[in-house]
């Protein structure tokens, strides 16, 4: 039934006059296109387009360098002093309690110039310090040579620190009773 109308319709639809004619004829000798009216906002913007163009670019690179900015921005920066690391103050420990008060030649305690020597070794002594002193550690080695005190207490660690008189040299571990942390020394340190 549907087929039927189809049909009917298709041949009642009647070519228009002229359509061949006009459908052979070469491109040059066509007639002129029709325009479609212009609305008010196109006529209106016409001047104005390449500058609405030119702003909108704009725009558009001005937000991607934002966005780029934002992404890759510095966060806080703190600057840091060249030169060496602050130095961390240890306190000298002796532990026999007889030298605990009194500035002694006696009751020194040897700085050593080299934490793998041996500590009693005469040629191995680099300044002195006295019990309570406090003394600004550098680093510290943890595989030196062991060193036992008076009570027993042994230790491989030494700290690489400066006197009050300004004499640089070792300290082990077994002088001091250490409770801050104190960096590791770099490879070759002396």
């Amino acid at each position: 039934m549907l087929r039927a109308r189809l049909r009917r319709a298709d041949e009642q639809i009647e070519t228009p006059p002229g359509l061949w004619e006009r459908v052979r004829r070469p491109v040059n000798e066509q007639a002129p296109k029709a325009h479609a009216p212009r609305r008010w906002y196109a006529s209106a913007l016409a001047p104005r387009r390449p500058y609405a163009i030119a702003c909108a670019v704009a725009a558009a690179v001005a937000a991607v360098a934002l966005g780029v900015w934002w992404l890759v921005r510095p966060g806080s920066v703190t600057l840091k002093p060249a030169g060496p690391p602050p130095r961390v103050k240890i306190t000298v420990y002796n532990s026999e309690r007889a030298c605990r008060t009194g500035r002694s030649l006696e009751c020194a305690l040897r700085l050593a110039k080299d934490p793998y020597a041996a500590y009693a070794a005469r040629d191995n002594s680099a300044g002195r310090a006295w019990h309570g002193d406090r003394l600004a550690a550098r680093c510290v080695v943890t595989d030196g040579r062991m060193v036992r005190d008076e009570a027993g207490v042994t230790s491989t660690r030494w700290y690489l620190v400066t006197n009050g008189q300004g004499a640089r040299g070792w300290l082990p571990g077994v002088r001091t009773r250490n409770t801050h942390e104190v960096p590791v020394c770099p490879e070759g340190v002396k």
